[in-house]
């Protein structure tokens, strides 16, 4: 069986952060197929073209693991309706400089978590039109948008609902059809 890494990437800086637990536990629940890998952007430089030239040790570092990604699994909180600044930024960084997009061609799949009933939609979809530009085939079913975070986590920030977690199951395994696809 075919390995694939699959790069992580948590939009919340949080320390305490839903999405940063429910990234966890996909992980904790990937296929055997998946070597997954949370990527760290809570310090990474926000994106100047100036710098483009001696580009920051961060941004390097970011886009060489993105590269060595066959997949990615983005969690997202939602935050006025969009993505949180520190996810676009990172983005942007792993789109440049011109003509060398470091995400070009990965699959990738979605989850949005919020402890409000709408589940993060606004983000979601706003991750995906982002995601459509740098040339990356986001999953579209099944969508995962999972509401009321607070109410789903013990206090050591583990998964406690059994029904979010066979969504979550068959969502990961959704997303390992989605990438057996997509790479070649």
């Amino acid at each position: 069986m075919k390995k694939h890494n699959i790069a992580v990437i948590v939009g919340s800086l949080r320390k305490e952060s839903f999405n940063l637990k429910t990234a966890k536990a996909l992980m904790a629940m990937a296929p055997e197929s998946f070597n997954m890998e949370l990527l760290d952007i809570t310090g990474l430089p926000m994106f100047n073209e100036d710098l483009e030239a001696t580009p920051p040790k961060e941004w390097v570092a970011l886009r060489e693991k993105i590269r060595a990604a066959d997949g990615l699994l983005f969690a997202t909180p939602e935050y006025n309706r969009s993505v949180p600044g520190v996810l676009k930024n990172a983005i942007d960084v792993g789109s440049r400089p011109y003509g060398e997009n470091s995400w070009n061609g990965k699959p990738a799949a979605i989850v949005s978590v919020s402890i409000g009933a709408i589940s993060g939609f606004g983000a979601n979809h706003h991750l995906r039109q982002s995601l459509t530009f740098v040339n990356v085939p986001t999953m579209a079913q099944p969508e995962a948008y999972i509401g009321d975070a607070a109410a789903l986590f013990d206090d050591k920030g583990k998964l406690t609902n059994d029904s979010t977690k066979e969504f979550l199951k068959s969502f990961m395994k959704a997303f390992e059809k989605w990438v057996e696809i997509h790479v070649k």
